[in-house]
């Protein structure tokens, strides 16, 4: 993704360790007040990149651009950079006070002007009365936003931020988040975020970037990674889907028809063209199946009998063996009560061509 004027511009950036390749040949761009989110599994480079952005590793090849100027070489202290770390490292003698006025000393400020900006970001995080506390004092919550008002004290230009919630239980992470996600919009700041969490990187980011191996395997809305991803990787990575091995048949304007063990099927490509006769894999959300009594009007339908489900709450997986198919198997969500209706007798599954992703391998 490009930008007439980004805030970071990463161009070519390599990094080897001894014989690994951890970052290969990386470039990306990063928009000013965007919340960028590097997702994938350990190992796939997203870490090491946000430690070259904050100067605690240099590359191998390539360089780093931040504000139209090269911090390549730069140390973290001299880059207009600040980061929150997973276990948010506040120093346990210090104050609440004490930890944001931290980034403040060092850069000269007046005690005065100290005592403003202290005000005003413990104001801004709702940290009023807690300027005296020491951080064992305090929830994770509120010592998570006690690291994310001493990151922001300085004003940054970016904002790095290293799997900050790993260590929150799953209900106060989903409602820190939140206010994460509220507190870049307020600031209008660049967040970079890195995470191994699917749903996390969904929830909060403006774009997410999927890395594998040191490098992208796709860079896009949250939108459109999960219901258009481009590879098998993503489509896997990143929440659950049906993958369908086809037969390349031909094109029928901008979709792709397909062969599925005899059931022609209409999706869309992300950008490649495969060849007529080639064997190319569609990915569709579980989501994205309907069920029906008759054939549906839509670009793909196939007739299943259910053959297994499992009860999830406000909705079901329903799994369905497609007999014209082989025996082939999808699975589908759907509400409860719907799931709850659908008995022995054979129904009609259907999804457009737009929900179908044909895949890069």
């Amino acid at each position: 993704m490009t930008d007439s004027n980004p805030l970071v511009r990463i161009e070519g950036v390599t990094k080897k360790f001894g014989d690994t390749v951890a970052l290969d040949n990386l470039t990306l761009d990063i928009a000013r007040g965007e919340f960028v989110t590097f997702l994938g599994p350990s190992g796939c480079g997203k870490s090491t990149t946000l430690r070259i952005l904050g100067g605690f590793e240099r590359p191998t090849a390539g360089r780093v651009i931040l504000d139209d100027v090269d911090v390549t070489l730069q140390p973290p202290e001299k880059r207009h950079v600040n980061m929150v770390f997973q276990d948010y490292a506040l120093f346990p003698h210090m104050t609440v006070r004490q930890n944001i006025s931290f980034g403040l000393e060092l850069k000269g400020m007046s005690k005065a002007d100290i005592r403003l900006r202290q005000d005003e970001i413990m104001s801004f995080l709702e940290l009023d009365g807690y300027g005296d506390r020491y951080p064992g004092q305090l929830s994770g919550g509120q010592r998570q936003r006690v690291a994310l008002a001493r990151a922001l004290a300085p004003d940054p230009a970016l904002l790095l931020l290293d799997e900050p919630l790993a260590a929150l239980d799953a209900k106060l992470r989903g409602q820190v988040q939140q206010e994460l996600k509220a507190i870049q919009r307020r600031t209008h700041k660049t967040f970079f975020f890195v995470t191994h969490d699917q749903e996390e990187a969904l929830t909060m980011s403006d774009r997410i970037v999927v890395m594998n191996h040191g490098r992208v395997e796709q860079d896009g809305t949250p939108e459109e990674l999960y219901f258009h991803p481009a590879t098998r990787f993503v489509a896997e990575f990143i929440g659950e889907t049906n993958l369908l091995t086809c037969e390349m048949r031909g094109q029928d304007g901008e979709a792709i028809v397909m062969d599925w063990f005899g059931q022609t099927l209409k999706g869309q490509s992300q950008g490649h063209r495969p060849r007529v006769g080639d064997t190319i894999t569609a990915s569709v959300r579980l989501e994205k199946l309907g069920f029906h009594a008759a054939r549906p009007d839509h670009k793909n339908a196939v007739k299943g009998t259910v053959v297994g489900k499992t009860f999830l709450g406000s909705r079901m997986s329903v799994d369905l063996m497609i007999e014209e198919a082989q025996g082939a198997r999808l699975r589908a969500f759907v509400d409860a009560d719907v799931g709850q209706s659908v008995g022995s007798e054979p129904v009609w599954i259907g999804w457009d061509s737009d929900s179908m992703a044909v895949l890069r391998e």
